[in-house]
């Protein structure tokens, strides 16, 4: 019985990191979850990615912004975060005042991440998403320019193999990184 109500208690704590997003035009539902990227973790991602001060870092699904602050506290680079949920969006600010970074330094917008618009100026995407939205943003990988570099926390494209996969022991569990680099289109292929 205690073993019951240990479970229940554990996904009450939950309900509230969970979100389905659906828009109405979609015919599959993506499912949210929120958990927070451990700061190691963040680290290993910006290390892999080789992130400078010349990058436009974009974080699809930011949660509370912690990789796009990290990013531009540290390289000194421009930050973009992007996510569904109203209450990310304010632990976004908060996130923004802990690094000591400005709106200048990091754009934080709500919205549908597989919905940016502008998502070609990125020389970096980071994301920790699910399979299905990793599926459904691989189609939109062809409009991103030749160099974008691409790192995934634990769930992969599909049908991308990646550049370099790191596993490693981070403070409280194991992680798998995904990197991939796009190359240019082969016009040979396309005639």
């Amino acid at each position: 019985m205690k073993l019951l109500s240990t479970l229940f208690a554990a996904a009450v704590l939950a309900a509230p990191f969970v979100v389905v997003a659906q828009s109405p035009d979609d015919k599959v539902t993506c499912r949210i979850i929120y958990v927070p990227t451990e700061e190691a973790v963040v680290e290993k991602m910006l290390e892999m990615a080789k992130v400078t001060k010349n990058d436009i870092v974009y974080d699809l699904g930011c949660g509370d912004g912690r990789i796009v602050c990290m990013a531009a506290k540290k390289f000194g680079c421009k930050g973009v975060g992007v996510d569904i949920d109203p209450e990310r969006i304010k632990d976004c600010m908060a996130t923004m005042k802990k690094y000591g970074v400005t709106k200048d330094q990091v754009d934080i917008r709500q919205g549908d991440a597989l919905k940016v618009k502008d998502l070609d100026r990125a020389t970096v995407i980071m994301l920790y998403m699910l399979p299905e939205f990793m599926e459904k943003l691989e189609p939109q990988l062809a409009k991103l320019k030749p160099g974008t570099r691409i790192v995934a926390h634990d769930y992969p494209f599909p049908n991308l193999k990646a550049d370099a996969i790191v596993e490693f022991k981070g403070p409280n569990r194991e992680h798998t990184l995904y990197l991939w680099t796009l190359k240019a289109k082969d016009s040979k292929k396309e005639n």
